[in-house]
């Protein structure tokens, strides 16, 4: 019944309502003074009739925001009263064209027809009333009735037109709300989605520096451990490695914590320049990759296509260090329109890399946000990545 609204606006219409009873109403008795009297008899009941049905009808106008129904009821009551009165219309039934605004901008959908058809009803019940009122005054043969009707069709379509357009009016509002509301959905939605994305990438960035990072620690700490009675040197140069390991995935890790805190872009990522360093960190790790590239890139490819080689090699080479068992055979084929990435390890025993963990998910994910694609399976006793990425294909931001 009542509509949730602030009390700014509840202000708004209560003294937008009063301002208009107080200038309609002297408006109402000064043009129609001579009518009030002939039609009602006494000049006296006239008036105060004609306040009364002007108070009613802008206390539902009043109301009309905070409650649509209600003054809808009120409106109509206040109708009721002007023409059991004998009151013909007047400037103050204009807060009669409020309330089929409200009906329409801020009713229930049953509203909004309800008020329609009242728009529709109350035109031609109005100049009807007001056609047999008029022909009251002036019926005396044939021509003067016809003369009547004509003038009461007349003024009924006057009425419907302008009720109508009220009703319209208040429509139109409704359906630029509904736009408002949609596009404010539609904003928030892509919001969200932008942010999920973005803590996607996040995540995925994270699990490609640490995993990456701890693999090659881990394997430098064991190498290290074992070494250390016989060879100190060697486990001298196993702690470098993992101290400058361990530096540069926190050099990683502070920047992409600073890009969730505060909503930067993205920050320096990986080229292809950077491949030789992940080789050798590779390497240091115990594991020597055998890499082959042909053809060789034909310029310098987009960036967003480097960074997708720089990462499925980081977890693909990750996963030899975890779960290979030897050598790595990497494949780089450099075609004009597409570049082909391969990674091959033994594995020991049953150790595979899970085809739905994490590390395959994020190689899939970095293939398809270039428009290309990633399959990761065991063939006998060896683990192959393959991925197809196109050179200039769409990237998703």
């Amino acid at each position: 019944m009542f509509r949730p609204i602030s009390r700014t606006w509840l202000i708004v219409d209560i003294v937008g309502a009063v301002l208009g009873f107080a200038v309609t109403t002297p408006l109402t008795l000064f043009f129609s003074a001579t009518q009030l009297s002939a039609w009602s008899g006494a000049s006296a009941l006239a008036v105060t009739a004609s306040v009364v049905a002007s108070a009613v009808v802008w206390g539902a106008a009043a109301i009309a925001r905070l409650s649509p129904a209600l003054a809808l009821g009120v409106a109509w009551f206040g109708a009721v009263i002007q023409m059991g009165m004998g009151l013909a219309p007047a400037v103050y039934d204009l807060g009669i064209m409020v309330v089929l605004f409200a009906t329409a901008a801020w009713g229930s959908r049953r509203l909004l027809w309800i008020g329609g058809i009242s728009a529709l009803g109350g035109g031609v019940l109005g100049g009807l009333y007001f056609g047999v009122v008029w022909s009251g005054e002036l019926l005396t043969d044939a021509a003067s009735a016809l003369r009547a009707a004509l003038i009461a069709t007349l003024l009924a379509s006057v009425f419907v037109l302008a009720m109508v357009m009220s009703w319209g009016a208040g429509l139109l509002w409704r359906v630029i709300l509904r736009g408002r509301e949609t596009q404010v959905a539609r904003a928030q939605a892509e919001m969200l989605a932008a942010e999920e994305q973005e803590r996607v990438r996040i995540a995925r960035d994270m699990h490609d520096v640490v995993a990456h990072s701890l693999a090659v620690v881990i394997a430098q700490a064991d190498g290290a451990r074992y070494a250390a009675a016989a060879q100190p040197e060697i486990a001298s140069e196993a702690l470098g490695t993992i101290a400058q390991t361990a530096r540069g995935a926190l050099s990683d890790v502070r920047l992409l914590l600073t890009q969730l805190r505060h909503r930067q872009g993205d920050g320096p990522q990986p080229t292809l320049a950077d491949l030789e360093t992940l080789f050798a960190q590779v390497r240091q790790a115990g594991v020597e990759p055998r890499i082959t590239v042909d053809p060789m890139p034909p310029g310098e490819p987009p960036g967003a296509i480097q960074l997708a080689v720089y990462r499925i090699l980081q977890e693909a080479l990750t996963n030899a260090i975890r779960h290979g068992d030897g050598a790595v055979e990497v494949h780089l084929a450099w075609l004009p329109d597409r570049v082909d990435v391969q990674v091959r390890n033994m594995i020991g025993g049953d150790a595979v890399p899970t085809v739905g963990g994490h590390g395959v998910i994020g190689m899939r994910e970095r293939a398809q946000l270039v428009g290309g694609s990633l399959q990761a399976e065991r063939h006998g006793d060896q683990f192959v990545v393959a991925a197809s990425l196109p050179i200039g294909g769409p990237v998703a931001g």
